[in-house]
């Protein structure tokens, strides 16, 4: 048998060869970094939007938002806190998985889940309370679209989650394979993030 016919039989691998890796950070999650500097691109022409509009007002910055409406702070200042507190739980589950602690993992799948669900069901209540909707001027509508754009984040977020603690419960996730937690955990970061610019941006500024 030639040398070259020796190869062939020789390789047990099949397919097109491995794709050549000149960063040290996996494709998987510079992937998802990527396309995170996508959504913070979006959410910066919310910010911008909602700038033009608060420059453009004739109270500005003496009586904002126009009177005699007024942002919840306190509201959403719980808000901040439940979202802030999710992403330790999110850490703690991503360490855990690495440490193989399987209910850690869970553990911490589960809380950061039920943190995200209370974080929008507060800020459906602060929506029915607030006292003003779409039709009452600009600044409404870019309140109401740049705080719905980080709520449809967070929606996301939450069944990203919920895939990977279906899988978590399966057992398919080990200290050398957790890319499934890793890459949502990435995101949910992100949100939890964006939400602490847009906390500090409308509401206490």
């Amino acid at each position: 048998m030639s040398a070259h016919a020796e190869a062939l039989h020789g390789s047990d691998h099949h397919g097109p060869p491995a794709a050549n890796q000149s960063s040290r950070i996996a494709p998987t999650i510079l992937g998802m970094f990527l396309f995170i500097g996508t959504e913070a691109m979006l959410f910066g022409s919310f910010f911008a939007a909602y700038f033009f509009v608060r420059v453009v007002n004739p109270d500005a910055p003496d009586s904002w938002p126009p009177s005699p409406y007024e942002f919840p702070q306190f509201v959403a200042g719980i808000n901040t806190a439940i979202l802030v507190t999710s992403s330790f739980t999110m850490h703690w589950a991503l360490q855990s998985v690495k440490r193989n602690n399987r209910r850690g993992l869970q553990a911490g799948l589960v809380l950061t889940i039920l943190m995200g669900i209370a974080f929008l069901l507060t800020q459906f209540i602060e929506y029915a309370h607030i006292g003003f909707n779409t039709g009452d001027g600009a600044f409404a509508s870019v309140f109401f679209g740049l705080t719905g754009l980080h709520g449809a984040h967070v929606l996301v977020g939450l069944l990203l989650l919920t895939f990977a603690t279906i899988r978590a419960f399966r057992g398919h996730y080990s200290p050398e394979h957790h890319h499934g937690v890793e890459l949502p955990g990435i995101y949910w970061h992100f949100v939890d993030v964006m939400w602490i610019v847009v906390y500090v941006t409308v509401y206490l500024i």
